[in-house]
């Protein structure tokens, strides 16, 4: 068996530190007083080789919280811009967070181990630089959540907090999370350059993301093309899988945009409740332009603005044929994607319209979305049938009722038998999600008394959505009434 590792064994590469400091600038974490280890998760741990005895050092929290730099690690913030909102901002950076550098395990894979939270660097603006107990919670939770539903994702190490106190709305406490993540480059990492009129800094960084993420496109003539085709596909599909699941982001900025296709800086997210396909999460998006309908249509938006920023190192026209297929990938991918929660097993012409019928019934009668589907495995698909579990969740039952008779149909056309079908569904329709009031409990637990028992068990919890878990019932249920009063903004 491959022996893990101690923390000053860990294999650190830092080859983005190997890039010039026109990418980046180069400093130590700010210390923070008397860390304490909130919670650690071994199964990140084991991405860089870990041994996870070294979560009990006595030593481990300083480390991940920047007090103490681990060795061969080489820090730096990250220079990038982007689009807030649809306006353009020439500079923000990594403006809380510091690149320790890249750790490569036994596979030859290379993880780049971040903190997050981890005080001041050149662009800060304004900022403390800080994070809040309560957003590394939601960030640390949430990413690997999303891990547990497939869905492409940065990954938690650890959440290590501080008393020292961080003023947001209210005065809260300090912490830091470690994130990990092949590459944290974004679309404006990118953009940064263009509108700074530097050619050669767009070519250097697309040429290290070429080499190190996507070596088949190296010796091609047309890397630069393929390279945004590819880009652009890989967005579409994590679109694809957000909208299937439910989940809304809250700040898609171009600079929370990964050009890997990964979920990235989670902040004010959800998952919705009750369909509502206008939902938006975030409380600070007065206007609406992140809603959870409008992600695909702003997943284009963002690499639109990525394809200009590659315009001096790609024809325009290269760029156009890349985006243009977008819709088509996204499109596709989806409705592969709702097929399977609804237990289809082949492709018919009419699924889309199905699809659409079930969701406009659900919207109209403020149907739990993660409910819905994941109870829909149990539908009875005999002549006569009633599914009176299923039609009671919609105040319009014969809305139901004729959408059932439909679907009915659909299953009988393709020979579909119950109990295969609902094993199908049941592998991709999760029971438990990252519901806002779960994290809620877990962060007030956690703000109020120093208790992290409900922050890991929820993270015991979401690394297997699907599964039944008996003891865990509860997580899975109907969001309680005051769940409607939880405002997350971009603080969170």
């Amino acid at each position: 068996m491959y022996p893990m590792k101690k923390l000053d064994q860990l294999n650190f590469a830092n080859s983005f530190a190997r890039l010039s400091e026109t990418f980046h600038s180069r400093l130590a974490p700010t210390p923070l007083p008397d860390p304490y280890l909130v919670s650690f998760n071994a199964d990140a741990a084991q991405l860089i080789d870990m041994d996870h005895g070294e979560a009990g050092r006595a030593d481990f929290a300083e480390h991940f919280i920047g007090n103490r730099l681990l060795p061969g690690s080489e820090p730096l913030a990250m220079l990038y811009a982007g689009h807030q909102f649809g306006h353009y901002v020439q500079q923000l950076g990594d403006g809380r967070a510091i690149l320790l550098g890249e750790v490569k395990n036994k596979a030859g894979e290379s993880w780049e181990v971040q903190l997050k939270g981890a005080g001041t660097t050149p662009y800060s603006r304004s900022g403390d630089g800080r994070a809040v107990l309560r957003s590394s919670i939601r960030e640390y939770l949430c990413s690997e959540a999303m891990h547990g539903l497939g869905i492409p994702t940065t990954r938690a190490l650890c959440i290590v907090g501080s008393d020292q106190e961080v003023y947001r709305e209210s005065i809260e406490s300090a912490a830091v999370v470690t994130r990990m993540a092949p590459s944290h480059v974004r679309f404006g990492s990118f953009e940064v350059f263009y509108y700074r009129k530097q050619q050669a800094p767009i070519a250097q960084l697309a040429d290290y993301v070429i080499e190190r993420h996507f070596p088949h496109l190296a010796a091609a003539p047309d890397k630069y093309p393929q390279f945004l085709g590819e880009v652009v596909a890989r967005t579409a599909q994590l679109m694809a899988k957000w909208q299937a699941v439910g989940f809304a982001h809250g700040v898609m900025n171009t600079d929370n945009m990964s050009i890997l296709g990964l979920t990235f800086d989670y902040g004010p997210f959800g998952f919705m409740d009750s369909y509502n396909p206008g939902y938006v999460c975030n409380h600070s998006d007065h206007g609406g332009r992140y809603a959870f309908d409008q992600q695909p249509h702003i997943g284009l938006w963002n690499l639109t603005a990525l394809a200009q920023a590659l315009t001096p190192i790609l024809a325009v026209d290269d760029a156009n044929a890349a985006l243009m297929r977008y819709e088509a990938i996204f499109g596709e991918h989806y409705l592969e994607l709702m097929r399977a929660k609804l237990g289809l097993a082949s492709a018919r012409p009419d699924d889309a319209a199905l699809v659409e019928k079930l969701l406009e019934i659900m919207q109209a009668n403020r149907v739990d979305y993660t409910h819905l589907f994941r109870s829909l495995g149990n539908f009875d698909s005999a002549p006569g049938a009633e599914n009176p579990r299923l039609r009671d969740q919609f105040i319009d039952r014969a809305a139901f009722d004729a959408w059932a008779e439909a679907y009915r149909a659909r299953l009988q056309a393709e020979q579909s038998t119950d109990a295969e079908r609902k094993e199908r569904m049941d592998r991709v329709n999760p029971k438990y999600i990252l519901r806002n009031y779960l994290a809620q409990v877990a962060i007030r637990k956690a703000e109020e008394s120093r208790d992290f028992s409900e922050v890991e068990r929820l993270l015991a919890l979401l690394k297997r959505p699907f599964d039944e878990q008996p003891e865990m019932e509860s997580y899975a249920a109907l969001p309680p009434d005051w769940a409607q009063h939880i405002e997350v903004s971009c603080s969170s």
